[in-house]
């Protein structure tokens, strides 16, 4: 009977193992509808803890007519993150604690628009954890989550939001299109970027614009310009009326570093300042660091304005441009092969010459960019820029100055967590004069040569790496004197030409140490090496600028020798370690506060006495003479966002303190001078204040409201403790000080058809030397000067306003087209650009007389694309 007993048994048990299912499952079914249709056709029992209930849901629907048990809780454990376990006639169920259990996987893509172009900046969202990344330049993204099945959202500015369900069992890569929301033509946005501080990330003191926001700001002449957009953010002013050149944070022009698709570009301006070089219709985004820079960027001391051009329409062709009342601009782009190459080139040109009459004033210039996806994982791409200024005054004088820039890059990805970037380039300035009144030609040039290779590395959600190297050669000619023929008087002049090689390596870190605090720390390791062919001078105690007490001046040291470098051999090197750090604590999802400081290194220098960036103006390279500028900043700032990121208030303070900065002595001769180190003398510089930033952020009236309250001074001691210096050696105001400096930009969009815009700006006088007494020589009236930079021109402010009317503002396809009708300076403010002291030829008194540039200055544009 024992023996019957045990094989009953036996076979029972035989008949559970070998028991086949039918199992049926609807993605999103729950853990009881695989309960009901296991224990509906077996024995065996599933066993789980009633908070499994709502946990346990089937991201993708599977069916098995006939399927072991055995092999069905393996399939199971594959598919699901929690664990099966057949125990008798019972099936349990339990959350997973193994390192399985809690495996991570990558999440990347890439998301584009309808044009098949990468999106910067997307927003990707995970709710339900809270996590969340965005897209850099290529539209790519990446991040590391748990294993599991998530609901992922889509978005950008301008762009229906999407969301995807993603079953994130193993790595995945995505590719992402997202549709407009509408016409975007009539648009009138001006919020930084689109949106709200961003309070987690540790950037700081850095400020985007895009293109409709630029577009919007009313400027002189009508033309949209990035550069003078730029001075409607905080601690960025102008270098003077009609300048396209502007300083941050008490800096000077020189001390910026501009960059068009990761390319310098040594002058920012046409027709000496009235416009700037980028035109706005190439350019897909504007990014400006003030402080808190990263360690990829180096060369400048001041600020890094990256500016990039827009990649062409992948899938059809467009054209689109604008007739104004001085110049006009046209962009083409579209598919060379569709989905795999593109191209957009764009143009621009001016013809206010043909008003001229035997004058002539005009500029012309042309952007492209080529796209060629040669696989998945890599990509080659070629930029470029040519631009040109002509300037004319009758038979007497004449000039043609311009940049050129080409680079060529392959970017290649290794797998999902390694991105590389690799281009080398050629950028170069040109200025040429003509003097007809004196028989010669003047030119003189920067031209450098580099290469760049980036990469991008993703440890994981925690930890993100950017390390690279980079290798710039210079070669600048300070000018060459050229007679026009044998009967001129002038002769022959080169100017000792420079040449440099600046190599650097830098890395950066990107790590979130919690869900508050994310900390960004990197280096940059610079070197600069001067080399021959030149004939170096010495003078003794190396001290080129000799001070006589006798007359209170400084006159050119004697030279005592020279030193003759052959070509490549070093005349002078230097190197310089640059750290950088930032860190954002979050208090909550809303506020946060930020802590910044950076060290760099500048090695070229413009040296002019123009308050003004103008083409004449020549760098000059690190010498024996001349010493890198070198910058510690140090940066604290409070970020809120208010109202459900309706409302946004940015505040930084900040310190700046520069060593070696080179001033002229007064009197000095800069242009045509060879030995230009006996009328420099070396300093420091420093800087410092508070800048606000407030924002609406939507609504149909948005805006912002900046302000900043700073001072920036120089000190230039003597060679000696005898020697006076520069203002005896005292502290002194910078040609850029600006104590205050207020802006506000508007917009509401009255209707689909019409918006209007306002920019106000005020900003205190630039410093200026002016005469404080007069004595006569010989019956002439000959001018004592105050100390430098003692005096300030007037307050600068004016009204801009313009009015944008779209006919048609639902029409999507074929001619599309807008007004912009603007008035610059609309109350007629005469603000001074300078102000120049005269003898008057009647009375015989000294007088002073103001010149200003621009009064009121209607302007009206019609733009279109198709």
């Amino acid at each position: 009977m024992k023996h019957l007993f045990f094989s009953y048994l036996f076979i029972c048990s035989l008949s559970l193992v070998s028991q086949n299912l039918a199992i049926y499952i609807e993605k999103g079914n729950t853990i009881n509808n695989l309960k009901d249709q296991i224990e509906s056709q077996s024995p065996y029992k599933l066993a789980y803890t009633e908070d499994l209930k709502s946990k346990v849901s089937f991201a993708k629907s599977f069916k098995y007519d006939d399927i072991e048990i055995d092999e069905l809780i393996r399939n199971l454990n594959t598919q699901l993150p929690q664990e099966f376990k057949l125990l008798g006639n019972n099936i349990t169920v339990k959350q997973r604690i193994s390192n399985n259990s809690q495996k991570e996987f990558l999440l990347s893509g890439t998301i584009y628009d309808e044009k098949n172009v990468p999106l910067l900046g997307a927003t990707i969202n995970i709710p339900e954890l809270k996590k969340g990344t965005t897209s850099n330049f290529d539209g790519e993204f990446s991040i590391i989550l748990p294993r599991n099945t998530y609901q992922v959202s889509f978005s950008f500015l301008g762009y229906q939001t999407i969301t995807k369900t993603v079953d994130l069992d193993r790595d995945r890569n995505l590719k992402i299109q997202l549709e407009e929301e509408g016409e975007t033509l009539n648009e009138v946005v001006i919020e930084q970027n689109g949106k709200a501080v961003n309070i987690k990330k540790p950037q700081m003191s850095m400020n985007s614009l895009t293109m409709n926001e630029i577009k919007q700001i009313p400027v002189a002449m009508g033309e949209p310009d990035p550069l003078k957009s730029l001075l409607t953010l905080p601690g960025v002013t102008n270098a003077g009326e009609g300048s396209s050149g502007f300083n941050v944070r008490g800096g000077a022009a020189d001390q910026n570093l501009i960059l068009l698709d990761d390319v310098p570009i040594y002058s920012d301006s046409h027709l000496f300042g009235f416009f700037s070089v980028f035109n706005a219709d190439a350019v897909n985004s504007l990014d400006l660091y003030k402080g808190g820079i990263p360690s990829k960027y180096g060369g400048r001391v001041s600020s890094v304005l990256d500016i990039k051009q827009a990649n062409g329409d992948y899938k059809d062709y467009k054209l689109e441009g604008g007739i104004g009342l001085i110049s006009s601009h046209l962009k083409a782009e579209g598919p060379i092969i569709k989905d795999k190459a593109s191209f957009m080139i764009a143009g621009r040109s001016s013809y206010a010459h043909i008003f001229l009459n035997d004058n002539s004033a005009q500029f012309y210039d042309l952007n492209t960019k080529l796209n060629y996806r040669l696989n998945k994982n890599n990509s080659l791409s070629f930029s470029g820029y040519f631009g040109k200024d002509l300037f004319d005054i009758g038979d007497s004088f004449a000039t043609t100055y311009g940049n050129t820039m080409g680079k060529l890059n392959w970017k290649h990805r290794f797998n999902e967590d390694i991105n590389t970037d690799l281009s080398v380039f050629y950028s170069d300035y040109q200025f040429n004069l003509n003097l007809d009144s004196q028989s010669f030609y003047w030119e003189s040039a920067v031209t450098s040569y580099g290469l760049k290779y980036d990469w991008n590395h993703y440890l994981s959600e925690a930890i993100q790496l950017n390390y690279g190297l980079e290798a710039t050669y210079y070669e600048t000619n300070p000018g060459t004197l050229l007679p026009k023929d044998e009967s001129s008087a002038i002769n022959f002049l080169q100017l000792d030409k420079k040449y440099a090689f600046e190599p650097s390596a830098y890395i950066d870190v990107n790590h979130k140490i919690s869900e508050k605090l994310n900390f960004r720390y990197g280096l940059r390791y610079s070197m600069f090496y001067r080399y021959g062919p030149q004939v170096v001078n010495t003078y003794a105690n190396n001290n080129p600028a000799m001070y006589n007490p006798d007359f209170n001046i400084y006159e050119d040291a004697p030279i005592i020798g020279s030193t003759n470098y052959d070509s490549g051999e070093v005349i002078k090197d230097f190197s310089n370690l640059e750290p950088r750090a930032a860190l954002s604590y979050a208090l909550n999802d809303e506020t946060s506060f930020k802590a910044s400081y950076n060290r760099m290194a500048q090695y070229m220098h413009i040296i002019s006495n123009s308050q003004s960036p103008t083409p004449v103006n020549m760098w000059t390279p690190s010498g024996p003479f001349i010493k890198p500028q070198l910058l510690d900043q140090y940066a604290l700032g409070y970020f809120r966002n208010f109202s459900n990121k309706k409302y946004s208030l940015e505040t930084e303070a900040f310190y700046k303190d520069i060593k070696n900065r080179v001033d002229y002595v007064d009197g000095a001769d800069l242009i045509g001078n060879n030995n230009i180190e006996q009328v420099l003398l070396s300093g420091k510089a420093r800087a410092y204040g508070m800048e606000f930033l407030f924002r609406k952020n939507t609504g149909k009236l948005k805006g912002w409201l900046s302000y900043t309250i700073s001072r920036a001074e120089q000190r230039t001691e003597g060679n000696t403790p005898e020697e006076p210096g520069i203002a005896d050696g005292d502290w002194y105001f910078s040609p850029y000080d600006k104590l205050h400096n207020l802006s506000f930009v508007a917009n509401y969009e009255h209707t689909e058809k019409w918006s209007f815009s306002a920019n106000f700006s005020l900003q205190s006088g630039q410093p200026v030397t002016y005469p404080n007494g007069y004595y006569e020589l010989g019956g002439i009236h000959v001018p004592n000067y105050s100390k430098r930079n003692e005096n300030r021109l007037p307050t600068y402010h004016h009204l801009d306003l313009a009015a944008t009317y779209t006919p048609k503002p639902d029409k999507k396809k074929g001619w599309q087209s807008y007004w912009v009708f603007s008035l610059y300076n609309a109350y007629n403010r005469q603000n001074a650009a300078s102000i120049r002291f005269t003898t008057n030829e009647d009375t015989g008194f000294n007088e002073a007389r103001r010149l200003s540039i621009f009064g009121a200055i209607p302007s009206v544009s019609y733009n279109f694309k198709f």
